[in-house]
């Protein structure tokens, strides 16, 4: 189900690695990013560094508990193995480990409840993507 997709974006390969050890996080961000992205889904930093689709990809999204489980870190370590790629963190708005990541190099934040426009604009914004521009017209 595509909701409010462009269908350029639908057939763009783009590739997103969300690394979080909350099931319903990663699923539910694997949900709004699907049909623009391919989303995979990893527990841990090691697990995504072994996966065969970790030599291109375009945005990492990074849960707060790996950050707590991993230490803050894990976020040097992402940067220094895929340079260039953005980073973002994802949590609670007040959660230290967000906190930190934003300090050691994550572009952004995406706070927690998870609303699907937030989601993909931060998204689309780190990924290169250009904002979809709506002008309303007025009829008389």
């Amino acid at each position: 189900m595509q909701i409010g997709v462009d269908t350029a974006r639908a057939v763009e390969t783009k590739r997103a690695f969300v690394l979080d050890l909350d099931d319903v996080s990663a699923t539910a961000l694997q949900f709004m990013l699907a049909d623009e992205l391919e989303v995979h889904v990893f527990t841990s930093s090691a697990s995504a560094f072994g996966h065969p689709a970790a030599a291109r990809i375009d945005v990492v999204l990074l849960g707060a508990s790996v950050i707590e489980a991993e230490t803050p870190d894990v976020v040097g370590l992402l940067l220094q193995t895929w340079p260039g790629v953005p980073l973002l963190a994802f949590g609670p708005v007040d959660d230290a480990g967000v906190q930190a990541a934003l300090t050691r190099g994550a572009r952004s934040s995406i706070p927690r409840p998870f609303k699907v426009e937030t989601v993909r604009k931060k998204v689309n914004a780190q990924i290169g993507r250009r904002a979809v521009l709506y002008i309303p017209v007025a009829r008389g």
